[in-house]
């Protein structure tokens, strides 16, 4: 059986965006806005907040973070500057979002209702410009991409549907769109390539977080006690896990913590951001 450490302090309704960088774990708490590190030995600290969900950040080159927030793109320093209005109305937001290796950011967006095929992920180009990317999204989670950037994996978790595409070096731009797998039991969340090419996801609903091997086959299954994990990253020596209560009736104590199992399997390095601003 898997032994699981949690963090101390706040148990989070929908934490998730779990990165390290230059040696710290970073994470969100979408609903309150907060961007937070998770310190060895306490509880998790707020680096940055913002009058909006925030979905997901990464670092950028040169200092600060471009985060998914609200309905767009926004940079997060020591003011916020919002790049690109991306959703409009009170119905949809940003979800989850990661650097490629050649610098892009790439976002997805969704309704609050789940309203099926709703969701868009977006691409923000080095030069600051922002593309379509894939359409007819429901609850886009992801991108995780290969350590070369080649690779991309997508996950829908309303559709219990992993995809995998692969990504033009040079433009960014995705072709040979297919499934890469299935979930029956569960959702598909958060997702990490590890130093072996192998894909890591969190699987909302389950109580699980999967290792899936290139070929889409299913490697290795953790329990986790928590229902609804939500994010996976990989430091070294952990597999870090983040979590979330909300709309569960009678959560337990470890619903929206985050949690640690000792792992040895490396990640892939965080990307940095390129944009101009």
């Amino acid at each position: 059986m898997t032994e699981w450490n949690a963090w101390p302090g706040e148990r989070f309704d929908l934490g998730e965006g779990l990165r390290v960088v230059d040696g710290r774990v970073v994470m969100v708490d979408i609903l309150t806005g907060r961007l937070l590190q998770l310190p060895d030995d306490g509880p998790p600290e707020v680096i940055a907040e913002i009058p909006e969900p925030l979905g997901a950040v990464a670092p950028l080159r040169g200092g600060g973070w471009i985060a998914a927030a609200g309905t767009g793109i926004a940079v997060l320093g020591s003011d916020v500057q919002w790049l690109a209005e991306l959703e409009g109305g009170p119905g949809m937001r940003m979800n989850d979002g990661v650097a490629d290796p050649a610098g892009r950011f790439w976002a997805g967006s969704m309704a609050y209702d789940n309203t099926s095929g709703a969701g868009t992920l977006y691409r923000v180009n080095l030069d600051g410009t922002t593309s379509t990317a894939v359409q007819g999204l429901t609850v886009p989670n992801g991108p995780a991409f290969s350590a070369d950037g080649a690779v991309m994996h997508l996950a829908d978790s309303a559709e219990g549907t992993i995809y995998r595409y692969r990504v033009d070096p040079s433009a960014g731009t995705l072709h040979d769109h297919q499934v890469f797998a299935t979930v029956d039991n569960g959702s598909p969340d958060g997702m990490t390539v590890d130093a072996e090419g192998f894909l890591w996801s969190a699987i909302w609903g389950a109580g699980q977080v999967r290792r899936y091997a290139p070929d889409g086959s299913v490697d290795q299954v953790l329990d986790i006690p928590c229902a609804q994990p939500t994010s996976v990253c990989l430091t070294g020596d952990h597999l870090v896990v983040t979590s979330a209560k909300i709309g569960l009736e009678t959560p337990t104590a470890l619903d929206g913590a985050v949690l640690a199992t000792p792992c040895t399997v490396p990640g892939t390095s965080t990307s940095f951001a390129t944009c101009a601003r």
